[in-house]
């Protein structure tokens, strides 16, 4: 009997062993930090709140946060990329991306405050109505595109304008290549390449706005840009980006 219940015992610790090593159904990561300048954490579905720094794989549901003076470039499993401003705010609310099902491709970021630009990968090219990004103000569909977003709520006195004043406080894109195309309750509107957009309130609206009045949303080439091939992620198609 002793020698029995000794090994079931080791029996029962070997399958806990396993059961840690291996959780069953364990989340898959859908991006990773790239770059980091500053203080950036995550915000779990269990809740917990952890910092983040580069290689960190970002999960489906995290919440990541830049702090003051941070910037943060991440890539998805797709090849998108997207570079976090300081003081913003990014939900990866839903993500699915298998390279031999386009039907299940799906990418819905979430910008809850601060900025961002973004290059659309894969799923953004084979399935543009696959790629949203929801704002306070509006959501944001990709059409093969790098833009730029920045939504000011009192906060962006840093930021440069063709006025020298502060940025109005609302919704503020700008595109550098392909179309995006900005809707809610009040209408849609797209914007080309080259083109400035302004949304002040959810119950307003997006315009065009000229470039005099347009608001570009602006990295530093340390996060943004990078030798060798591949492609940027600043305000021009430059072509110097790898995620490492």
């Amino acid at each position: 009997m002793k020698i029995h219940f000794q090994s079931s015992m080791r029996y029962v610790l070997c399958a806990l062993c396993m059961a840690i090593a291996v959780p069953a159904g364990a989340a898959e990561a859908v991006a990773r930090v790239t770059h980091l300048s500053g203080l950036m954490t995550v915000k779990g579905a269990d809740g917990a709140v952890r910092s983040l720094s580069v290689r960190s794989d970002v999960m489906q549901g995290d919440v990541l946060t830049t702090y003051k003076d941070a910037y943060a470039r991440l890539k998805f499993m797709d090849d998108a990329e997207v570079v976090m401003r300081p003081e913003s705010q990014l939900v990866v609310s839903s993500y699915s991306y298998d390279a031999a099902r386009p039907q299940g491709d799906s990418a819905a970021l979430s910008m809850l405050k601060g900025g961002l630009r973004a290059v659309s990968g894969l799923i953004g090219k084979r399935n543009k109505e696959a790629v949203t990004y929801t704002t306070p103000t509006a959501t944001i569909g990709i059409r093969g595109t790098h833009f730029g977003a920045l939504f000011c709520q009192d906060n962006c006195g840093g930021v440069p304008t063709a006025s020298g004043r502060p940025p109005e406080n609302g919704l503020h894109v700008d595109v550098t290549d392909g179309v995006i195309v900005v809707r809610n309750n009040a209408g849609t509107q797209s914007f080309n390449a080259g083109q400035f957009g302004y949304v002040s309130s959810p119950a307003a609206p997006p315009v065009v706005v000229p470039p005099n009045r347009g608001v570009q949303v602006t990295m530093p080439s340390a996060i943004s840009q990078n030798q060798g091939t591949g492609r940027g992620v600043a305000n021009t198609s430059d072509n110097q980006c790898v995620a490492q």
